[in-house]
């Protein structure tokens, strides 16, 4: 008999409640860049930015939160792959590589792999928790596209600021919001606290 402690389970994300197959990922991953595809088509032009309001920002932080990292990571990964290649599913059903709003598909890859890690480690489970959690998600967002709007674009950092991300964070309060009052409310819909 060993006396070796067992490692410590890691935490679930909401993806793991459901039955575990290879299915049951593959299906996860495609739905996520299928539903933050779709979540883009909502967009709202800002007057004097390149860059609308949309909701794949939201989509994509709510894909990290609930498959965790690395498939919220592949699901992201799927996303801009196929946008990449053609399909108009980025912003108001662009496509392609490059233009000034690619900064922030970029960006969500890496959110949604950042998130996951948190959710894994019940950063979805409280109010508090979730706020924190969609705060550093988009902080990363941030973090690569406004740079990138500013190197496509030729704007200064101060304009690529101006025009990148003050205009946006009113609207992601409110997708934070929604996130704080969602996730918590779907792990204690599902009787599990991790």
């Amino acid at each position: 008999m060993s006396t070796a402690a067992a490692a410590p389970r890691t935490g679930a994300v909401l993806a793991d409640l459901l039955p575990a197959s290879r299915t049951r990922d593959i299906a996860l991953v495609l739905g996520g860049a299928v539903l933050t595809g779709l979540a883009a088509q909502i967009a709202v032009p800002v007057p004097g930015s390149p860059v609308p309001v949309t909701g794949q920002t939201f989509a994509a932080l709510l894909v990290g939160t609930a498959l965790g990292a690395r498939r919220g990571f592949l699901s992201l990964a799927v996303y801009a792959l196929v946008g990449m290649a053609g399909m108009p599913w980025f912003s108001a059903g662009s496509s392609g590589p490059g233009g000034a709003s690619f900064g922030y598909v970029l960006g969500m890859l890496l959110a949604a792999t950042v998130v996951g890690a948190l959710a894994r480690r019940g950063g979805d489970r409280s109010v508090l928790r979730t706020a924190g959690t969609m705060v550093i998600g988009s902080a990363v967002i941030y973090a690569v596209g406004v740079p990138y709007l500013a190197l496509s674009t030729g704007m200064s950092p101060g304009a690529a600021v101006a025009a990148g991300l003050v205009p946006f964070l009113l609207g992601d309060a409110l997708k934070a919001a929604l996130a704080m009052g969602a996730l918590p409310a779907a792990w204690k819909l599902l009787g599990s606290k991790g």
